[in-house]
C-alpha cells in the first residue's frame, strides 16, 4: 500500500500511442519481486494513478518496466514523462499467470494489440526455464504492423528454434509479408496437443469471445484457458467498484481468471 518512489531511465515508443518505460528505484530500495501478470499502481504527480501490468523481467526485479498506452489523463503524462522524471509506485498486485501449472506442458498463448505486454512477463519466464515445458505457441495480432508492439523482440523470438511465433494484422500495407487476418485465423494451423496444453489469453474482448470457441475446437478444455480481464482497473483494491465483474474484483480476485471461472459473466451484456 505504501507507493515507492522510481525514476525513470529510459523511455522507448512503441507504437504512436504505446511507449514503453524503464524505471529504478529512487530510495535505495532493490525492487521487488513480481509474478508473471500482475499490476502496479503508477502515479503520476498531480494527475493521478492508474493499473498497469508489468511488462518486464521477473528474474530482473531491480529494473521496473511498463508499457503504456496514452488514452487518458494520467496515461499521457506517464508516456510523456523524461529522462530522471519521479513517479510512485504500489504493488505488485493481482494473480499471475500460472507458468508452474504449464511444465511439461504445451503453452499456447494468444494475444492482440496491447495485451502483449502483460504476457511478456510469462514469456521471460517460459524461455528462461524452456526444458520444463512442451511446445511454445505465441499467436500475436495487431490491426495495422505500426500497431505491433516489441517488434525487435517478435523478430529475436521468431528466430529461435524452441519457440512457434506467429503474428498476423487486420489490414496490411505494401510492406507487410506475413499473415493477413484476425489472430483467430492463426489457431487452427498450430501444433500441440490439446490433451496436455495450456493457453493465456490477452487482448481486446471481442478478441477473447472469439478465441475461446477456436481453443475448444482444438479440444482445450475451458478449466486450462487463462484470461486477463484487467480492463477497468482504477484503486487496485477492491474499494471504488468499477472492475465488479458479477460477483468478483478484477483487481482484487484477478486479473488473471480461469476462463471457467468467470464464464457466467462474460457471457452476458452489460457486465
Amino acid at each position: 500500500m505504501l507507493p515507492r518512489p522510481y525514476l525513470l531511465q529510459d523511455s522507448k515508443q512503441e507504437t504512436y500511442d504505446t511507449w514503453t518505460i524503464e524505471l529504478e528505484p529512487f530510495d535505495g530500495h532493490d525492487g521487488f519481486s513480481f509474478a508473471p501478470g500482475q499490476f502496479n499502481m503508477v502515479y503520476a504527480f498531480g494527475v493521478g494513478e492508474v493499473p498497469i501490468s508489468i511488462s518486464g523481467d521477473p528474474s530482473k526485479p531491480e529494473k521496473l518496466i511498463h508499457t503504456i498506452r496514452s488514452v487518458g489523463a494520467v496515461s499521457k503524462r506517464l508516456c510523456n514523462l523524461k529522462r530522471a522524471d519521479e513517479l510512485m509506485i504500489r504493488g505488485p498486485y493481482g494473480t499471475h499467470w500460472p507458468v508452474e501449472d504449464a511444465v511439461g506442458r504445451d503453452v499456447i498463448i494468444v494475444t492482440g494489440g496491447v495485451g502483449l505486454p502483460p504476457l511478456r512477463p510469462a514469456i521471460y519466464h517460459l524461455l528462461a526455464n524452456r526444458e520444463k515445458f512442451g511446445r511454445i505457441i505465441l499467436l500475436y495480432g495487431a490491426r495495422t504492423p505500426e500497431d505491433m508492439v516489441y517488434t525487435t523482440e517478435l523478430k529475436r523470438w521468431r528466430a529461435r528454434f524452441d519457440v512457434d511465433v506467429e503474428t498476423t494484422v487486420d489490414s496490411a500495407n505494401p510492406g507487410w509479408h506475413g499473415n493477413v487476418g484476425v489472430v483467430t485465423t492463426l489457431i487452427p494451423r498450430a501444433t500441440f496437443d490439446p490433451q496436455h496444453a495450456i493457453a493465456f489469453i490477452c487482448g481486446p474482448e471481442i478478441m477473447t469471445r472469439f478465441t475461446i470457441p477456436e481453443l475448444q475446437k482444438r479440444g482445450i478444455d475451458l478449466g486450462n484457458i487463462f484470461v486477463s480481464l484487467e480492463r477497468n482497473m482504477k484503486c487496485g483494491i477492491g474499494l471504488c467498484g468499477h472492475c465488479q465483474l458479477g460477483s468478483v474484483f478484477v483487481c482484487k480476485d484477478g486479473p488473471i481468471f480461469r476462463y471457467d471461472q468467470v464464464q457466467p459473466f462474460l457471457s452476458k451484456r452489460e457486465i
